[in-house]
């Protein structure tokens, strides 16, 4: 792992955009932006964590400027390779701390990536700095997944959620009293295994309300995915819309 990249160094990033279904299908990613896009009304969006631009270059396809923090090289460097790159102005840096010029309308940190930060400290110092770049009335967005402690049975503490002949992958919950957890995978290249593990720390709804009262945000919408879905008990992610107050 190359220590400047985290664990997205070019091994990953290299492989990153092959990735299909889920979040990274046309459709799912036409539903984040339409969101996005609403927010963002006429002012400027901050991506925390931009990566290779899966939403911030059909973003800003849609008129709205974007600026991206990441702290992979990698990563960035194949979002500068895609048409329109060049235009997303990126600044390297951990995005719960790195700070940018001017204003903006919305922030978002998509595809579980608060997770990324596997610490509270690190989570909540992530809405602080968020609600720091945003204008009065600005708007933060999270999407990320539910923990699925429910589907762990006594005494098992691992989650498998891809198996196939080439790879296998699987969450493991190594502590409920910190909200340590690891995602795992095993792929199959000419022959040989590989493995992979990288480190999050999951985190509830009521959790990162709290840190968004902690930052000065304010609940308004949260949903079971872009497409604004109500959320419900039976939800496996959320989608959720903090607001600075205006006043």
């Amino acid at each position: 792992m190359d220590d400047d990249d985290g664990y997205f160094d070019e091994r990953v990033a290299a492989t990153y955009d092959a990735s299909t279904g889920g979040p990274f299908e046309p459709s799912a990613v036409e539903a984040a932006v339409d969101v996005l896009a609403g927010l963002a009304r006429d002012g400027r969006a901050l991506e925390l964590a931009v990566g290779t631009g899966r939403v911030a270059l059909p973003l800003a396809r849609r008129g709205v400027p974007v600026h991206g923090i990441d702290m992979s090289r990698a990563m960035v460097a194949r979002l500068r390779a895609k048409p329109g790159g060049d235009e997303i102005g990126v600044t390297i840096g951990d995005f719960a701390t790195t700070r940018v010029d001017g204003a903006f309308s919305v922030a978002y940190l998509v595809f579980n990536t608060i997770m990324n930060l596997t610490t509270q400290a690190a989570q909540v110092e992530c809405f602080r700095n968020a609600a720091a770049h945003l204008e009065p009335g600005g708007s933060f967005v999270i999407e990320v997944m539910i923990p699925e402690l429910r589907k762990l049975p006594v005494g098992q503490n691992v989650v498998p959620f891809h198996v196939s002949s080439t790879r296998w992958a699987f969450d493991v919950y190594q502590d409920v009293a910190s909200q340590a957890m690891s995602s795992n995978y095993v792929d199959v290249v000419d022959g040989r295994g590989e493995y992979r593990s990288v480190p999050f720390r999951y985190v509830w709804p009521a959790e990162l309300d709290l840190m968004a009262q902690l930052a000065g945000l304010r609940l308004r919408e949260r949903w079971d995915g872009w497409t604004r879905e109500p959320f419900t008990i039976e939800s496996r992610q959320h989608v959720s819309v903090w607001e600075k107050p205006a006043d």
